[in-house]
């Protein structure tokens, strides 16, 4: 009988992820945020629901309640990249409001989805952003290769590649 239970919640839940999935595609992220909560509530320890509900506060602008949300979840899931790509996103926030201690925890968050996963999505060029805000172009080129190694057709890690080196060239220039 449990089985069966088991089944239908983990179903519901399901349902749930592909309807929150749906909002989130199309914008209505309060609307995706409210059934992923659902999803959640029925199955707490899912990894997917916990990425998918981590992100949906993310995109909602909903950056201190994700990060506490995001945070528990790789407790209970170290070993999931995605989870930490997410708490990163969630502790920086919006880049060019973020003071530099989140920053830095953000790129701490970052590395460890990078340890899990050499090439994990946007980390590399989410750091080289990070860095390039600074105007630390050094490390900016640094993490900007590292994102066109990890992925090579990355456009827009090519871009701020070529504009991170050329900011320190200019800079040198500057110096001389």
């Amino acid at each position: 009988m449990s089985n069966a239970n088991d089944e239908t919640t983990r179903k519901q839940a399901y349902d749930l992820l592909r309807e929150g999935v749906r909002l989130i595609n199309a914008q209505r992220y309060g609307e995706a945020i409210a059934a992923l909560e659902k999803a959640h509530d029925l199955l707490p320890d899912d990894p997917d629901i916990m990425i998918t509900l981590g992100g949906a506060l993310i995109l909602a602008g909903k950056w201190n309640r994700a990060e506490r949300f995001l945070q528990q979840a790789v407790e209970k899931h170290p070993e999931n990249p995605r989870l930490w790509l997410n708490l990163a996103a969630a502790i920086l926030g919006r880049l060019e409001l973020s003071p530099r201690h989140r920053q830095d925890r953000a790129i701490e968050a970052y590395k460890k989805a990078i340890a899990l996963d050499p090439v994990a999505p946007s980390a590399h060029y989410n750091v080289g952003l990070i860095y390039a805000d600074r105007k630390d172009w050094d490390q900016a080129i640094r993490w900007f290769e590292d994102a066109v190694r990890a992925n090579p057709t990355d456009r827009d890690a090519r871009w701020w590649l070529e504009k991170a080196k050329k900011a320190r060239d200019a800079e040198v220039n500057d110096d001389e």
